[in-house]
């Protein structure tokens, strides 16, 4: 326990100074409608130039299967994030491994987090016609009916002001931060990305020493 992801990388600078800083995961998004859009080119590009070890991460969202395939193929991606409305039939026809998110609302959409077999499940804030990247906080009440915990990825709201205090009260698997490390859409803040990703390490660390994982 102790995953940081930085995700809605556009840039190769951004991208490196985010493994340079720690992250152990960033994310590449491949949503059309999305403001931090990158088409699977611009990604492969900078997929070249990331160091060994960092694990590469792919989101979509109500994407054709093949589509998925070939971009990750293509990419190089290694983890697969769906951030739409998959069902669990559509995320077992990958055999790569699988993140699925949910922008929760409700208790009707904990209830469903468990109809699905994936390696980790992502908590994202719910905003109408918005699949991630909406800078809204998590609702922590509906956080904790969850029980696959040990595999939940913490997102929606994030930022160095509060990522240490969330890490504290959920204790994820890990986190992970788009719009809170960011200048403007696709454009990291290389001041940000790093005290992110320190603060999130100690609070693991609070966690770890304190034997609560």
């Amino acid at each position: 326990m102790s995953a940081i992801k930085i995700c809605g990388i556009k840039r190769i600078d951004d991208a490196i100074d985010a493994a340079k800083f720690g992250a152990n995961a960033i994310g590449f998004n491949f949503y059309r409608k999305s403001k931090r859009y990158i088409s699977p080119e611009e990604a492969r590009k900078i997929i070249n130039e990331i160091p060994p070890f960092i694990c590469i991460v792919g989101v979509f969202v109500n994407e054709e299967i093949e589509t998925v395939k070939d971009i990750c193929s293509y990419c190089g991606i290694d983890i697969i994030q769906f951030h739409g409305d998959e069902s669990p039939q559509y995320c077992e026809k990958f055999e790569k491994r699988i993140i699925k998110a949910f922008r929760l609302r409700d208790e009707r959409d904990v209830e469903k987090i468990s109809l699905y077999r994936v390696n980790a499940i992502l908590v994202d804030s719910f905003k109408e016609g918005e699949y991630g990247g909406t800078g809204m906080g998590f609702n922590e009440i509906l956080i904790k009916k969850i029980e696959m915990r040990q595999r939940l990825i913490l997102a929606g709201g994030l930022g160095v002001d509060n990522v240490e205090d969330a890490i504290l009260k959920i204790r994820p698997y890990g986190v992970d931060v788009c719009s809170g490390v960011e200048i403007k859409p696709g454009v990291k803040d290389r001041d940000k990305m790093k005290i992110f990703i320190e603060r999130a390490r100690e609070a693991f660390q609070k966690i770890a020493e304190r034997g609560d994982d």
